[in-house]
């Protein structure tokens, strides 16, 4: 199936974990809903035949054998149902000891803050709704909430688990195959709950080292007179939210900027990151997004085409 959140076709150890499990539960339930529904048609069709008798029907001992075998029947995919739970839930709940990865994610009212940590300071970087990793390596998931509880779900590599300010909730996933994989907030967070979403990118691991390695980088300077005119206008009408690493802006309040167009997606994946989607997102984000913190920018076209220019550097 190719749905972006189909939960069936797992590609992940803590999603295959669950999968058997799914089935089971859904076959049986279909087959107890079949069952159900056939004995209360006959009990509707079948009908005794008239008779004078006033004395109620009497009918032998079988009824309590029926009894019985049902009772049977119910407690057999129950205890196999809870058996196989806890059995699932010691397979996914703790990551397994040897990791090389630890990401610290903070979900935002309605976007994905995302933070590679690093043995020094200058190997640790910032970036936002798309999230790489390489190929088979259980990656730690720390979350931190900010403002409402949000939960972190990437369906085909692992379960939901909430992030709530406060506290410090832990996950993992491990992705077994190269791919995309689509996540999303599965906690109602407000009005644009449903246009929160991240991608998962998965990549073997000289290639996760060569996206991390660029990542590390500051932006580079404009090369043309339009792009300085763009980063003027991003240090004056940005810099309060976004930063740009080796430019004046700084703040951390909004997704990081300094690799904008080396993610695939932009407005936490509700549009592709091209030229005329980035720049109606930077123009009107209350006209794709109502009610996110990025007010409307009013630029003119002349700062827009600058700004769009100056953006399309940071890769």
């Amino acid at each position: 199936m190719s749905a972006p959140l189909n939960y069936l076709s797992a590609a992940g150890a803590r999603a295959q974990a669950v999968l058997p499990l799914t089935w089971f539960l859904l076959i049986v339930a279909t087959a107890s809903c079949l069952l159900f529904a056939y004995a209360i048609l006959a009990a509707l069709l079948r009908r005794r035949p008239p008779t004078e008798d006033p004395r109620a029907i009497v009918r032998g001992g079988n009824g309590v054998h029926i009894i019985n075998l049902s009772l049977i029947a119910t407690a057999i995919p129950l205890v196999i149902a809870l058996v196989w739970t806890m059995v699932a839930i010691a397979d996914t709940g703790l990551p397994p000891i040897t990791r090389s990865l630890v990401l610290d994610i903070t979900p935002h009212q309605w976007w994905w803050e995302v933070r590679y940590e690093g043995p020094r300071p200058s190997d640790s970087f910032l970036t936002a709704n798309e999230i790489h990793i390489p190929v088979g390596v259980p990656v730690l998931v720390k979350l931190h909430g900010a403002d409402v509880i949000h939960s972190f779900w990437i369906p085909q590599l692992s379960g939901k688990t909430d992030s709530i300010p406060g506290q410090i909730n832990k996950s993992w996933m491990r992705a077994d195959k190269p791919g995309r994989y689509r996540g999303a907030c599965a906690e109602f967070c407000g009005a644009q709950h449903a246009r929160m979403g991240f991608e998962v990118v998965a990549e073997p691991m000289a290639a996760f080292a060569r996206w991390r390695q660029r990542q590390l980088q500051t932006a580079p300077p404009p090369a043309s007179d339009l792009q300085a005119k763009g980063l003027a206008v991003v240090q004056y009408r940005c810099a309060l939210c976004h930063s740009v690493r080796g430019t004046d802006a700084g703040s951390n309040a909004g997704p990081d900027l300094t690799h904008l167009m080396s993610r695939a997606t932009i407005a936490a994946t509700l549009l592709p990151n091209n030229r005329g989607a980035l720049a109606g997102w930077v123009q009107s984000p209350q006209g794709v997004k109502p009610g996110a913190l990025m007010p409307d920018q009013h630029l003119s076209a002349d700062e827009l085409n600058a700004v769009t220019a100056y953006l399309e550097t940071l890769r």
